[in-house]
């Protein structure tokens, strides 16, 4: 994989966000799991303190309580949600 990066991040509502990669790849991707399998992201189980993420210098998708995620563990998030969205799709 060449190294890939956020180019845009928004708050979609819950733990979804609407993320846009250097390569042009774009996708909703839920974060919920991510986030209850993590204790230092305990504070972002409430949406209004997860809606407060930002792209730190890397970009890395960070926020103040410490938590980050890797942009390649999102952007494989990213592909499994086209991929599953795309099979609905095929006749």
């Amino acid at each position: 994989m060449n190294c890939v990066y956020i180019k845009e991040a928004k708050y979609l509502k819950d733990h979804s966000i609407f993320l846009r990669f250097n390569d042009g790849l774009c996708g909703n991707v839920d974060l919920t799991e991510t986030i209850n399998s993590h204790p230092i992201a305990d504070s972002l189980k409430d949406p209004s303190e997860f809606s407060k993420f930002f792209l730190d210098s890397w970009p890395t998708l960070a926020w103040a309580c410490g938590f980050d995620i890797a942009p390649e563990s999102l952007y494989e998030k990213c592909e499994q949600s086209a991929r599953s969205n795309t099979r609905g799709l095929l006749p």
